[in-house]
């Protein structure tokens, strides 16, 4: 079994000031893999001062040389990048494939997006030619608190600390304590990338505590926080106190609208994007919008899809969905599948219980349910798993109408070989993200949403400005 009960903070793993031992669990085995701390205020307050006292110095660093150390930390990825995918597929559930095709590359692949991103931005600039002697100058807001989640850990680590560091702010990090081993491994990186003393400080614990501390520290600047909506509720209230900044990327239940003329493999993409990663995120299209004339057809088509997803192991290699993250997270899935049943959704594929032939680990059977009313709780509720909810409609208006009819924004998805119709569905869509016939978002796009997904903006440029203030200033000497 891993042990790791040491923190970072001021260049050094240092022993917690209480030390509360805290079993990470291999979803996939439902047995222990990891033991770590948890943090209390002592650990908290020493990270936010070694923070605080590299500040200075930090700000002062000239761009190139801060963009010198992140190129540092990606060296580090490359040599070490198998012990990442290991790291994350154990502690989640990512089978390993994936975690090394797609979780543990996001790092590489946002942070050398951002040090593109970064050659774009001008410190000092002038207001316009109207003002010749006014600048905007833009400044590292402070000292940051980074509270990252489980389901694709290194992808949201890589969102924050790298365009934190980029700006001159320093930061603490606090990652998830159910899947920490990736952030420790992070950290690792961090140290041998020659970052200097307290620009970088970790910190484990949960979101009672180090997250509230965090959130409600009065020396720190700025909060960014992915995960839940109810969360992120709670450290803006914490933060308001302080007024300090607070981003937030949070949950989501975007619509899927697939029109009648959408292409033939419209249904399977949607349905295998819906269950990656065991559908553990919050832009996964969960909601199926169809329109009526191909509707049965859809449906056929989904379940046939949802009926051949393998589900099996995180350490067996293949194209299959692992477990979920844990027995909590299991149990509310199962809970929302017979809520879907009892409001009379039809279960077309899937449903409760573990997948047959498994007998331990938090598996969960792909399930789609169809005849779903955007009223029913499956509609509303993210439920964070493999479970989609196909819903019909009846024209264009009335799929802008079902799509945003939710409290959440983040990302919605649009399927029709018809362009004009597509950009006017693009614009009408009440979210932070339209992705249209199965096109992802290309390098520098921002990741965020809208309602109560949240108001961040993560990746490229407005990334890295979530962490800088802007200064306006005049009378400046152009001698």
């Amino acid at each position: 079994m891993i042990q790791k009960r040491d923190f970072y903070i001021n260049g050094a793993w240092v022993a917690p000031a209480k030390p509360r031992d805290h079993l990470v669990v291999d979803p996939s085995t439902e047995e222990a893999c990891a033991v770590i701390s948890l943090g209390d205020q002592a650990d908290t307050d020493a990270a936010v001062a070694a923070a605080s006292a590299a500040l200075p110095a930090w700000s002062a660093t000239s761009p190139e040389k801060r963009a010198d150390y992140v190129k540092g930390i990606l060296a580090q990825y490359e040599a070490r990048k198998e012990e990442m995918a290991q790291a994350i597929s154990m502690e989640m559930g990512a089978p390993i494939d994936m975690a090394r095709d797609s979780q543990a590359p996001s790092l590489p692949w946002h942070l050398k997006n951002f040090l593109t991103a970064f050659e774009e931005i001008e410190w000092v600039r002038p207001l316009g030619p109207h003002a010749p002697n006014d600048r905007i100058a833009l400044d590292p807001i402070g000292v940051v608190g980074l509270i990252t989640p489980w389901n694709w850990p290194m992808n949201q680590v890589t969102l924050k600390v790298i365009p934190a560091l980029l700006a001159g702010c320093t930061i603490v990090l606090k990652p998830s304590e159910e899947a920490p081993l990736s952030s420790l491994l992070f950290t690792e990186f961090v140290h041998d990338a020659g970052v200097p003393e307290g620009v970088f400080n970790m910190v484990n614990g949960d979101g009672a505590g180090v997250g509230s501390q965090l959130s409600a520290h009065e020396d720190i600047a700025m909060i960014s926080f992915t995960g839940s909506t109810r969360a992120g509720r709670a450290i803006s209230l914490a933060a308001a106190e302080t007024l300090k900044r607070v981003t937030l990327e949070l949950g989501g239940k975007g619509a899927n609208v697939i029109f009648a003329d959408a292409d033939e493999k419209a249904v399977k993409r949607g349905v295998i994007s819906c269950m990656n990663n065991s559908g553990q995120s919050c832009n996964a299209p969960t909601r199926m919008l169809v329109e009526r004339s191909i509707y049965d057809r859809a449906v056929e088509t989904a379940a046939e899809v949802a009926n051949s997803i393998k589900v099996g192991p995180a350490s067996e290699p293949g194209r299959h969905i692992g477990p979920v993250v844990n027995k909590t997270q299991w149990d509310k899935i199962q809970a929302m599948i017979e809520v879907g049943i009892e409001e009379g959704a039809r279960l077309v594929a899937g449903g409760l219980g573990l997948p047959e032939g498994v007998n331990r680990g938090y598996f969960v059977r792909p399930t789609v349910f169809a005849d779903v009313d955007n009223d029913m709780r499956i509609a509303r509720e993210e439920i964070f798993g493999p479970v989609l909810s196909i819903i019909p409609f009846a024209d264009e208006a009335d799929a802008i109408r079902i799509a945003n009819d939710t409290q959440y924004g983040l990302t919605n998805y649009v399927q029709s070989q018809d362009g004009a119709k597509r950009n006017r569905m693009a614009l009408a869509l009440r979210s932070g993200m339209v992705e249209m016939n199965g096109k992802s978002r290309a390098a520098g796009s921002p990741f965020g949403g809208v309602k109560m997904s949240g108001r961040a903006r993560e990746g490229g440029v407005w990334g890295i400005e979530e962490f800088l203030e802007v200064k306006a200033i005049s009378g400046w000497s152009t001698e």
